[in-house]
């Protein structure tokens, strides 16, 4: 089977010298466990004893039901030698947080390098239980760029920029495939449209069932299922707590739970609004959106048959702006004003702020719409971005730069705003 490259895996691998532990997150099946049997091939061939356990096999649950259990495994495998250990799937195991802290604490010779699924911050509270110990590392699923490698098997890698600039029609092509059925490994791999169907269904299911139900113990799945349906077919648009908690009959108390679940649980990601007059601006209300659109698609019954792509290219242009702003002092909101002017994301690096415009549209000319004007005119921010289709150009409103990009020159965001 072809593997799909993860632009997260060089940091992982260089990451295995490190005493810190190594743990990887992220959305169930999204491909965790192939990362750590790549690692663990790579380390063995330069010679490295490794051994990989999994707490969904019976057989290896049963090393964890103490430390000193796992450690008569460990020196049965390597004697006295350094060795790499492997643990999947470790919010199986009850108090996962304090069992590797006091692994860590005994200064054992060993490298651990542990998943686990969203649900594991929540259950065993383990960024408390190994502050100073670990690493995280977030694999989400594969994202557009890794797409485009993929698809294109690797030929462009080192010039993907100048693929995004050169081959519009082919990067629409790509675009329009990957707004309809999303980024999980599994989908992507998997030509027949309807076997993709199968497989998000299991893994809608599966995350339903084993994340939602048995780890993290809520009762009402329906009205969970519902939750996720209702928040699919507004993306984007102004959360009100108490409209949706009446439509599934919950408490609204209960509704904040289950939108916090989703978003440690890598379902939801919850934008917060920008704001500096209380009384004209949108202060509370939050938006939402998916990690992975395919999901998204599919509780709709969208997946695969997506006619609309305005919310949904919406949700990818956030995705990619996260992806490429982790690692600064930046944090995304969105812009509303109580008569209806809105901008779609707001970064704010505290002495700046750009406000991006995401536009579906193939553009001939550039064109401000009415609300980037008034945002541009109440805020003077330095520069502005309007992501479309295709068209690269640029406009000086009023000593603001604004860049009007294709999707694919987000990828080159750092270069604009350092």
């Amino acid at each position: 089977m072809k593997l799909i490259k993860r632009n997260i895996y060089k940091d992982l691998l260089s990451h295995a010298e490190k005493k810190e532990i190594s743990l990887l997150t992220g959305p169930r099946q999204s491909g965790k466990t192939t990362l750590m049997n790549l690692m663990k091939s790579e380390l063995e061939k330069d010679g490295k004893r490794t051994l990989f356990l999994n707490l969904d096999s019976e057989m290896d649950k049963n090393y964890f039901s103490s430390q000193q259990m796992l450690l008569k495994k460990i020196e049965l495998e390597f004697g006295d030698k350094k060795g790499y250990i492997f643990i999947d799937e470790i919010q199986r195991k009850n108090d996962a947080g304090i069992f590797l802290k006091g692994l860590y604490d005994m200064n054992l010779p060993h490298k651990f390098i542990v998943s686990g699924s969203g649900s594991l911050e929540l259950k065993e509270k383990i960024h408390e239980s190994l502050v100073g110990r670990k690493r995280i590392f977030e694999l989400g699923t594969v994202s557009f760029d890794e797409f485009v490698n993929f698809k294109t098997n690797y030929k462009y890698e080192s010039e993907l920029e100048t693929f995004f600039e050169l081959e519009h029609e082919l990067i629409n092509i790509y675009l329009t495939e990957y707004l309809n059925f999303g980024g999980y490994p599994r989908v992507i791999l998997e030509k027949e449209q309807r076997e993709k169907i199968f497989i998000i269904n299991d893994i809608f299911h599966s995350y339903l069932e084993k994340d939602i139900s048995y780890l993290l113990k809520v009762e009402r799945i329906d009205a969970f299922s519902d939750l996720i349906k209702i928040i699919s077919g507004r993306l984007g648009s102004l959360t009100n707590y108490s409209n949706i908690a009446s439509e599934i009959n919950i408490s609204v108390q209960t509704l904040k739970n289950y939108l916090f679940y989703a978003e440690k649980t890598f379902i939801l990601q919850k934008l917060t609004p920008y704001f500096k007059n209380n009384s004209k601006e949108i202060v509370k209300s939050p938006v939402y959106y998916f990690y992975d659109i395919g999901l998204r698609n599919f509780s709709i019954n969208l997946f695969g048959n997506i006619t609309d792509f305005g919310h949904v290219f919406e949700n990818l242009v956030l995705n990619i702006i996260k992806e490429k702003i982790k690692f600064t002092n930046g944090s995304i909101h969105f812009w509303r004003t109580l008569d209806k002017a809105e901008v779609d994301f707001v970064l704010d690096f505290g002495k700046e702020i750009i406000p991006i415009e995401v536009k579906y549209k193939k553009y001939k000319l550039p064109k401000l719409e009415a609300s980037l004007r008034s945002f541009i005119d109440k805020y003077a921010p330095k520069k502005a971005f309007v992501v479309n289709l295709e068209l690269n150009a640029r406009l000086n409103i009023n000593n603001t730069n604004v860049y009007f990009i294709p999707v694919g020159e987000l990828f080159k965001l750092n270069q604009y705003i350092e």
